[in-house]
Order: C-alpha cells, then structure tokens, then sequence
C-alpha cells in the first residue's frame, strides 16, 4: 500500500484470469500487437499489470455488463465473474443458486451509495485512496468490506483509521471497530482513550457511542478518570439518547458509587435522579465499612512500562531515592546508592507512592549482591492508601539475593511498601533497584504461597542462578546452557563421591515440580546419586533417589510441586572412579525426551 491506497493483488488478478477464461473473454494484454508495443516483457510472460489494467477499465462499463446493482436509486452495471472472484459473498449471491443469480438487475438495501461506489470501483480496480475521504465515508465503506467479506480492504482501512485516533474521533473508530468486529482496531481504541480518559469523556463523539460501545469502556479498570466525571459523562449521554431509555440502567450501573465522595454524593448524584436513595445510602455505607483494598478502583494500564521512576513517584518512607533513580547500573552497588530500612517490627519499611494509581502485576527488585553470601527475607504490600495494604508478596521463610522477579494478580495500586525482615550480614535491608509495572507476559502464581510457577528454566547464570557447591574449570557451567561441547577435561561439574555435592541456588523461590540433568557420559560408565531441595540450607526434602539404579546420561525428574531455591545433587557411586560428574541442569525441566537415554524419577 502507497499513500494509503491498495492495489490489486497477484492472487486476486489469477482468480479473474480463471474466470474470464471460463466466460471466454480474453484480456488484450495476450495479443502480439502489446507485445511489439514494448509495454510487456515476452520473456517472461507475466502480463498481470496489463491485465488490472483491463479489468480496471470494466468498471461502470455496461458493454459486457451482466449484472446491475442498484443502491438508493442509483444503477451500477457489473459482471458476475468479476465480483465473484473478488468476494464470497457475491459468488454465493451470484452462482449460490439463490434467487439473485437469475436476476438482472438486484437491489442492494441499506447500503449507502458513494461507499459502494468506491468500493465497486476498488473489486474492479484493487485501488483505494483513504487519505482523500472523510472519515465518516471510509467508516461506511469499512461496513461493506466487513459485509461483502472483502478481508483485505478490511485490514488496510482497519490500519488506516489507526493512524488518524485522536482525542475527538477515538470513540467514533471505537464503535466502528466494536460494530465491524476488528479487534485489533478496538484494542488500540481502548488503550488510546485509557491514556486519557477524562478528555474523552467531554468529547461529542463519547455522547454518540451506542450502548454496548459505552458498556465496553466503562467497565474497563483501566478508563481511569474520576467517577464523579464519569458520572457527569454518562448523564449527558442519557440525555443525548432520549429513545433509548432501556439501556439506562445498563449504562448508569458501571458508575462505581462507593468511589464518589460524599459531597458528590448528596449534592451532585441525589438531585440527578439516576440513582435511588437506597443505592446512595448502600454506597455510603460501602465507603464507611469497607476499608480501600476491597473498594474496586480504577488505574491507569501502561502496559510493559516501568513506573517506579523519580518521573512518577517518590519515597515516602525509607533512606534515600536512589532505587528509584533512572539509569540505575548493577556496577555502582554503594552505599549511598541503596534504598534502605531498618530491620524492626516498628519500621515502616520502604514505601513507594506514585503521583497516580496504575494498574500493576510485576515487580522487580535488585537487592543488594556486592556479596553472594548476603541473604535476605522480605514480603511486599501494594494499596490505594498507607494504611490499608495488601501482602502479594511474601518471601519471609525463604532464602533470597540478588534479582527478584515478582509477580501476582493485577490490582490498582498507589502505594508499595517492601520490608525486609532478615538479613544475613546487617541490620539494614537494603534495595539497589525497584521497578514496578504491568506485564504482558504470561504467568502463573500460586495465591496460598504468592510464588511463581515457572514454565522456563529459572536456572540459569541470565537469572542470575549460582553453583555453589561443586568443582568445575569454569564457574557455573553446570547452568549455562551447553550440552554439546562437553568432554574428559571440560563442560562438567563434579565433586568426589562420599565427600561434598553439587548445589544450585536460585535467586528467589520458585514453585517447581521437575527437574533434568545430564550426567557425563564420553564412556559407558554409570552413577548412582540422590536429589535434595530447601529453602534455606537447613531443612533439606529429598526428591529423587537414584542410589539403587545404574544412571547414564540424561535424567528426569518429577515431584510433587514445593518450594525450591537450594538444589543439591549427591553422587554415591561412579562405576568407573571416585568423582560423580554432572554436565547440566534445570528446573523446571524442558524437554521430556532428550537426544540421550532418559531415566524418570517420580516420588
């Protein structure tokens, strides 16, 4: 597409040649005449150009027409096989055997006239300029396309009206693409209007969405504007749909009362008379009995945006902002450059309060990892005031360091509050980085524990996994992917048996079921070995029980899902010396069937 015109494709010129072939009209860009001219190329004998062009030229042309059109008085001549190579919907109207097919002449209702104009002269022509049209005619002929099943035209007037949203016309477009069910348009409408919501309520075009329109963007937590404005929107809307009066209580239900102040309430929603005095009084009552954390807000949703920034918050409670610094860089881990607290029953913790509510379901920590022996504890609460929190984060009974990645079910949230309640080397909990935002990427979290459960493999050195135990010539190769290159000297881990082990750690906890190995395999020797899980390098569960069987090569291995930061392999035999070697490892594991022999191990 050039200047928002779209041209006739390979695929639709193939399907008229076939057609026109069958009627026995022939395009004269066959002819010997066309070829001496130089316009076409005899060595390749690709002539599509010159046949669009022909088929162009049949447009509103009555001299073969065997088929005419009449929209709102208005005649327009055509040819069956053109329009049926062009639409199924034709070719079903026109060769389906219905009553259409026999007729010469086929009255089109409610189809508004210049739009079919155009879009006869684009199944004739594959060309369309968008830019040229009023926005109110490219929507009628986005109907049409969305009628006549014209896919192609479809999604370039879709993408064209993307790139014309703006403050007076998104409500317009979000109808349309609401009517004409192109969901892509439609999403892009309500992230545009969420951005900024209470312009969009005073527009014109907010007062002539249809009902079902206003439902879809009313009820969104993300049209983040204040209800009392909402309200004032939803009233003009009322009186601009006087016959539509069945709706009402469809539309004035989205207001969500118990955020309205009292004031509002009785000087603003009383008088207008939407609302009974009943359901004025149940939000009262709501407002005074409910603390924040169960009211249901709305936020602004900024999808993939980090939000804990000095651009829109700030910290309330704890020392220093610098965690909230933009430019943040893992190397300058100082002192002064930490986000910190004491570890105190009495101590407030660290407290991030935003210049607005946003909608969040991630957040990010850089905890302080100068040392990898440092460990911390800490949960996380988020809300809409200081004192009415919600824990979605609870990391107390567990060993953590370095990045955290966290995440829960989405809430509106103007307040986050991180405090920490153990750390190994300090009275101080201290945080290098936070970032706060809402995530596209798909997870899942277990509500009684709040911890993830990982689909990908959370042991790596890119998640910032260590080997803590073991002998290799390079550090945590165990963890870095390989599984090719390994041979006698290098690419494996080892510890000798009856002495030591193999141990990861993962940087937080993680829900994990599985796991899988590869244990060294250049020979045909065999190991025996046993698998332990822990949280904090005390309490050890094990998992896996390998110590009776002859093990080769790769091995699975399935539990019964727990909390896991601490692996520890042990090796208790190696039928050709005394060191038990081990080439990689993951969790959860990836693959079920690995180009070597697997062993599967469930407890």
């Amino acid at each position: 597409m050039s200047d928002n015109t779209h041209m006739l494709n390979s695929r639709s010129v193939e399907n008229i040649v076939g057609s026109l072939s069958r009627l026995g009209i022939h395009s004269s860009a066959t002819s010997t005449s066309s070829l001496r001219t130089g316009i076409l190329d005899p060595t390749n004998g690709d002539h599509s150009n010159k046949l669009a062009e022909d088929v162009g030229n049949l447009f509103m042309n009555d001299t073969i027409s065997d088929v005419t059109f009449r929209v709102d008085g208005c005649l327009f001549p055509a040819h069956k096989v053109i329009m049926a190579a062009r639409s199924d919907y034709f070719r079903a109207m026109l060769f389906g055997g219905l009553r259409e097919s026999t007729e010469k002449e086929i009255e089109l209702h409610d189809t508004p006239v210049d739009a079919f104009r155009l879009l006869l002269r684009y199944t004739y022509t594959g060309k369309i300029s968008l830019a040229q049209m009023k926005e109110s005619l490219v929507i009628e002929v986005l109907g049409l396309a969305h009628q006549y099943g014209f896919i192609d035209l479809e999604k370039v007037i879709s993408d064209y009206l993307r790139s014309t949203v703006d403050i007076q016309n998104v409500c317009t477009i979000l109808a349309a693409a609401n009517l004409y069910s192109r969901s892509d348009l439609l999403s892009y409408c309500f992230d545009f209007a969420d951005m900024r919501a209470e312009e969009v309520l005073k527009t014109d075009a907010f007062r002539r969405l249809p009902p079902d329109a206003i439902e879809l963007l009313l009820q969104r937590d993300s049209f983040c504007a204040p209800e009392i404005k909402i309200f004032e929107a939803i009233r003009d809307w009322i009186n601009e749909h006087g016959d539509e009066s069945d709706t009402y209580p469809r539309i004035v239900a989205l207001l969500r009362m118990p955020l309205i102040e009292l004031k509002d309430l009785l000087h603003t929603i009383r008088p207008s008379k939407f609302f009974s005095a009943d359901a004025i009084l149940d939000a009262i009552q709501e407002q005074a009995e409910k603390n924040s954390s169960e009211l249901v807000y709305r936020g602004f949703l900024w999808p993939n945006t980090n939000v804990a920034t000095t651009s829109h918050a700030m910290i309330a409670e704890g020392e220093s902002e610098a965690a909230i610094q933009e430019g943040y860089s893992h190397t300058n881990q100082q002192d002064d450059k930490m986000t910190r607290h004491v570890i105190s029953d009495t101590d407030p913790g660290i407290v991030i309060k935003f210049n607005r509510p946003f909608i969040l379901n991630n957040i990010r920590l850089m905890l302080f990892d100068r040392d990898q022996r440092v460990f911390c504890s800490y949960y996380v609460e988020v809300g809409m005031d200081q004192n009415h929190l919600v824990r979605v984060i609870d990391r107390t009974h567990y060993i953590c360091r370095s990045k955290q990645n966290l995440f829960f079910t989405q809430r509106v949230v103007k307040y986050i509050r991180i405090v920490g309640t153990y750390c190994s080397n300090s009275t101080y909990f201290s945080v290098a980085h936070v970032e706060a935002q809402y995530t596209t990427e798909p997870f899942t979290v277990d509500p009684a524990t709040t911890l993830l459960i990982p689909t990908s493999n959370v042991a790596t050195i890119q998640n910032n996994a260590l080997v803590v135990e073991g002998v290799s010539r390079l550090r945590n190769c165990l963890i870095n992917g390989e599984t090719n290159t390994y041979d006698w000297d290098n690419g494996y881990t080892c510890h000798q048996v009856g002495s030591g082990a193999i141990a990861v750690q993962l940087p937080q906890a993680y829900l994990i079921d599985s796991l899988r190995l590869l244990l060294w395999d250049c020979d045909d020797r065999y190991y025996q070995y046993y698998v332990e899980v822990s949280v904090d390098q005390k309490n050890w569960v094990r998992v896996a029980d390998k110590t009776q069987e002859q093990c080769r090569a790769w091995q699975l291995i399935r539990f019964e899902r727990r909390p896991v930061v601490f692996i520890r392999i042990v090796g208790t035999h190696n039928s050709a010396n005394e060191v038990f070697h081990c080439v990689h490892f993951e969790c959860p594991a990836q693959r079920s069937s690995p180009r070597h022999s697997t062993a599967e191990f469930k407890v």
